[in-house]
């Protein structure tokens, strides 16, 4: 999925559903859940799974992002799980890791990086607590 629609710079904009755990707990286990959803998140890039991507983000979550010409995509998360389909629990090559947490509130916002042998690509998951 990483050469789909030109994207540079990922923005995902989506509400999970592990959150709402994450928030009404203590500090140290708000981390460790944002964390474990973002894990979630990873592998299912990393192996083209998109039930590892149900689990983390809510159903009705959008992927915005940035296409090479600067215009501003978006795509649903069914629109985007077809995009998985052809490579589904191929590995993919490169690194995946969590540059950042930022939990304030009820709202996490996280900074992904993705490093593949031919493209590096930022990806900001903010989540909010649903419910």
């Amino acid at each position: 999925m990483k050469g789909t629609c030109g994207i540079l710079t990922g923005l995902f904009l989506l509400a999970a559903t592990t959150v709402a755990a994450a928030v009404a707990g203590q500090a140290p286990n708000e981390e460790t859940s944002v964390r474990a959803m973002i894990e979630a998140y990873l592998h299912g890039l990393k192996f083209n799974d998109v039930e590892s991507f149900r689990k983390a983000f809510y159903p009705e979550a959008k992927l915005f992002f940035v296409r090479k010409n600067g215009d501003l995509g978006q795509l649903t998360q069914e629109q985007w799980y077809k995009g998985f389909a052809a490579n589904a629990g191929k590995e993919e090559q490169g690194e995946l890791r969590i540059a950042t947490v930022d939990i304030t509130g009820k709202a996490a916002s996280v900074k992904v990086i993705e490093t593949y042998p031919d493209s590096t690509y930022t990806d900001y998951v903010v989540a909010a607590e649903a419910g």
